[in-house]
């Protein structure tokens, strides 16, 4: 496959275009007094499209691919997690950042590594809340009840499979805890449209 669409190169981020599904998530969560820690199976899907190239200041180019990530739960069917972003590669440094917004009024901009291995690429991006680079930016709302402190993502993937676990650290209901989601999806189809 080729990792040059419409004459940008995509380079190791090609293989993620389209669209995947995936079966086997766990969502890990304190949840208001009394239930305290929960577990959340769920399924979900990521659709992964081309967003082109960026020059910035004439001095730092950019590809990147926008996504979409909706999350629901096993038992139901019912939404519980929908996501908006990119994932946009820095060729000249090898840089990998991921920008996503959530529904409850939290964005975040983690940046990282990427590692491309023989039969799979590994990104990992992480952002505190503060920084003045890879930071999180939330509501006032969120910042007094459901404070995000920090997040940290590993993302891995070859032609069929992706594999990942984010875990957001949280300050809520009084408690400091590490919230984490994992899956595993695989490629439902390829598509540039």
């Amino acid at each position: 496959m080729s990792t040059i669409i419409d004459g940008i190169d995509y380079g190791p981020l090609s293989p993620l275009i389209g669209q995947w599904i995936g079966t086997r998530g766990v969502d890990k969560a304190l949840q208001p007094e009394p239930e305290g820690m929960e577990q959340t199976p769920f399924i979900d899907e990521i659709d992964f499209k081309i967003a082109g190239a960026a020059n910035n200041a004439d001095s730092q180019d950019l590809v990147a691919l926008r996504y979409h990530h909706v999350v629901r739960k096993q038992e139901n069917g019912l939404i519980f997690h929908d996501q908006i972003g990119h994932w946009i590669y820095e060729p000249a440094t090898g840089l990998i950042m991921l920008s996503l917004t959530i529904p409850r009024a939290v964005c975040v901009l983690a940046g990282g590594t990427l590692t491309v291995g023989d039969n799979e690429t590994l990104m990992e991006v992480r952002a505190e809340s503060g920084s003045d680079s890879f930071g999180v930016v939330q509501s006032p709302f969120m910042l007094e009840k459901a404070k995000t402190k920090a997040f940290e993502m590993t993302f891995s993937f070859n032609a069929e499979t992706i594999n990942y676990q984010e875990t957001t650290y949280l300050s809520i209901y009084g408690q400091d805890y590490d919230h984490v989601d994992k899956s595993q999806l695989r490629r439902v189809s390829y598509d540039l449209d």
